[in-house]
């Protein structure tokens, strides 16, 4: 049995709780969060009898043997440090800090630590990405030079910590921009980043005055707090002549949200969002295939319980984990890049 603590217990962790309570290899033993009412409720709802406000307390515990990290993400680097140094396995969702120097910080802590760190990159354990990954193992598509990536919310801002910079590290970009950057860079086989071209726009704020649209707040939602982009872009150029282009946004004038990915390839290409679809020549004739499988498009529930499965395999086993510490690095290193260039209105060179 893998013994778990959950750390910050807000929107997120839900997905990491229910995915640990139905794996059968894991017991829930604590929770921490700074906010003692949310704590408690949570305690009960999950049966949790192990419920700290302070991390350092959590970490303390013998009878713990890992934990998620569902923090602001200004605490992510600090918290995974602490546990790496409590001698606890760690899941710490994405990003992995909030700049490189955080996050190479980690990555000593973890070297030092025999103990498995796995950075939460939960779009590379959906189902229909497990299977791209292996068409592409097996060189179906060929030598990928090219990836490119939206997710554009209209009205998205979820407000609260995600529009607080100095909590969140900034908007779109490192909130929803840090899972295609790492799609696209894990299946074009993980090419080391040389350059970055990026532009941020601060046009529209929260624009929390529509009416007639719900759309996901935060739990600490204020609509007078915001100091984060509304949209950034990006070209990434990497070392083996392959680019990149990604654009994110919490809000813009688009007629409807918009999840799309794809890659191309010499020998095929693949669109991964909204559905799985692998583009391949046969007898001088393009084909357009759909695979069967149950989960054609991005599972978030499937895709987190995966993830949540995953992480416990390779802290029973002894199992490398397919998003390490080492990947957060290069992914903050692009993020980081990006958000400078876009500052500093010059391509950034990493």
């Amino acid at each position: 049995m893998l013994r778990v603590g959950v750390i910050g217990v807000g929107s997120i962790s839900r997905s990491h709780i229910q995915a640990y309570k139905q794996n059968e290899q894991v017991e829930l033993v604590a929770l921490c969060d700074i906010h003692q009412e949310r704590l408690q409720e949570k305690g009960h709802e999950y049966s949790v009898d192990k419920l700290y406000v302070d991390y350092i307390e959590l970490l303390q515990q013998e009878d713990i043997d890992a934990v998620s990290i569902c923090t602001w993400n200004n605490t992510h680097a600090e918290i995974a440090i602490a546990a790496l140094e409590a001698n606890k396995h760690v899941l710490v969702e994405k990003p992995l800090s909030l700049n490189v120097k955080e996050a190479l910080a980690v990555q000593e802590a973890a070297r030092k630590s025999d103990k498995i760190v796995q950075v939460g990159f939960v779009r590379r354990h959906a189902d229909s990405i497990k299977l791209l990954k292996t068409f592409i193992d097996q060189q179906e598509l060929g030598q990928i030079y090219y990836a490119k990536a939206s997710f554009l919310r209209r009205i998205g801002n979820p407000g609260g910590w995600f529009s607080d910079q100095k909590k969140s590290g900034g908007g779109p970009l490192i909130d929803l921009g840090v899972h295609m950057i790492d799609l696209c860079w894990y299946l074009m086989g993980k090419p080391r980043p040389v350059s970055v071209s990026g532009n941020s726009y601060y046009q529209l704020g929260n624009r929390s005055h529509i009416e007639h649209l719900s759309f996901y707040k935060a739990a600490d939602y204020d609509p007078t707090l915001n100091d984060v982009e509304d949209l950034t872009n990006a070209l990434i150029r990497f070392e083996n002549g392959a680019s990149l282009f990604v654009d994110v946004s919490f809000t813009l004038h688009a007629p409807h949200n918009t999840t799309a990915a794809s890659i191309y390839g010499d020998k095929g290409g693949a669109v991964m969002e909204p559905k799985l679809e692998i583009v391949t020549e046969k007898h001088n004739t393009i084909i357009n295939s759909t695979p069967q499988i149950d989960r054609p498009s991005f599972d978030f529930a499937n895709a987190f319980a995966n993830e949540i499965n995953h992480f416990v395999n390779c802290c029973l086993q002894g199992q490398e984990t397919i998003a390490p510490v080492g990947d957060g690095v290069q992914v903050m290193a692009m993020l980081e890049g990006i958000h400078e260039s876009a500052q500093t209105k010059k391509e950034i060179y990493l």
